[in-house]
């Protein structure tokens, strides 16, 4: 097993690429680094070390990174951000976060069907009361549009032509 600490630089890898895939190419970057430092192709790399790296988003990684790299002795490489140990999720720990995932889901949509079950018990019961208003409100319409017809009349006996505007002949 052989330990190591790198300060491995990412600027010049992710310099000449796209804004939209800088943190990307600087992920390929650190695993090329990695792969031609540690002489291995299977490289791991940590939970830290990743949150490091996306933690401005993907228009803006870190320029250079600190990192430390445990080689084991089956060839397989793991790297981590200094000062951390290395961490990985097991298939159970997976899969236990994806079914507490699936939980919430499933709590949350039973809690929109009730919440539309409980909206339209309240409309039924409303029912009947919003006949009421419709037939106010198809009254108030009725009136409403009487009113604005009689003030159409009235403005069109009240307009008056507008006067031609004067053109003035410029002299020199």
């Amino acid at each position: 097993m052989i330990e190591r600490t790198y300060n491995v630089p990412l600027r010049s890898g992710f310099r000449n690429t796209a804004r939209y895939k800088k943190t990307k190419k600087a992920v390929t970057t650190l695993r090329e680094f990695l792969a031609q430092h540690m002489k291995s192709d299977k490289i791991l790399i940590g939970r830290n070390l990743n949150k490091f790296l996306w933690k401005d988003g993907i228009k803006n990684p870190p320029h250079h990174v600190k990192v430390t790299v445990i080689k084991e002795d089956d060839g397989t490489v793991k790297a981590e951000l200094l000062g951390f140990k290395y961490e990985h999720m097991t298939k159970a720990e997976k899969e236990a976060v994806k079914d507490k995932k699936e939980k919430a889901e499933k709590k949350k949509e039973e809690k929109k069907k009730e919440d539309k079950k409980v909206e339209t018990k309240k409309e039924k019961t409303q029912a009947p009361s919003e006949d009421n208003k419709e037939e106010t409100t198809k009254d108030a319409q009725d009136e409403s549009d009487e009113t604005s017809n009689e003030k159409t009349e009235t403005t069109d006996e009240t307009e008056k032509p507008k006067p031609k505007k004067k053109k003035s002949a410029k002299k020199n």
